[in-house]
């Protein structure tokens, strides 16, 4: 669903910024210190949970100083809704995580319904270990937790730094909080 330009300002308009670009990139380096600390010398494999872990891992990934390589799953929930629905595997690479230490890196964790699936995915697939990280938690409960954390937020629908609404705003620089009316 494309976003008329007059919709698109007026949600921009209406979003109260939670988290501002500072602060998310002082979440970046904190995150990035936790996780050297934790994965340095493993030689993990990194998966980027698509679409919205695309920024987290872009803008993390250069702040990590030590061997790793790069794949990316893609489990999909939302698919330009407001509301998450059942999980659909686009992208699995299963046998790519067999033997590994694994980090499964994605943009926000809502009701944890994804990241669960991603880290029982990457067990069941056979790896040696797994670590997850968000750049995002909604303070709410979750069906699991993420191992890393960058910025906890209230409950609210959020888009910005990976996090989108209806498939925009992905690109915004701070988080922000949709307005009730919007939603």
């Amino acid at each position: 669903m494309k976003l008329a330009a007059t919709q698109y300002a007026a949600v921009e308009g209406r979003a109260e910024c939670v988290v501002t670009a500072t602060e998310m990139e002082a979440a970046l380096d904190r995150m990035a210190g936790v996780l050297t600390e934790r994965l340095a010398g493993r030689d993990p494999l990194v998966l980027c949970v698509m679409t919205g872990g695309i920024v987290a891992t872009g803008l993390l990934l250069p702040r990590l100083h030590f061997q790793l390589r790069l794949d990316y799953l893609h489990a999909s929930r939302y698919r330009g809704a407001t509301r998450g629905g059942e999980i659909v595997w686009r992208y699995r690479p299963s046998e790519a995580i067999r033997g590994e230490h694994v980090l499964v890196l994605d943009d926000v964790l809502d009701e944890g319904v994804t990241l669960d699936q991603a880290v029982r995915a990457c067990h069941e697939d056979g790896a040696a270990s797994v670590l997850s990280a968000v750049l995002v938690e909604k303070c709410r409960p979750h069906q699991c937790e993420a191992d890393v954390v960058g910025v906890r937020v209230p409950n609210r629908y959020l888009y910005g730094y990976g996090l989108d609404y209806k498939n925009y705003f992905r690109n915004a620089r701070g988080v922000f909080a949709v307005a009730d009316e919007d939603v």
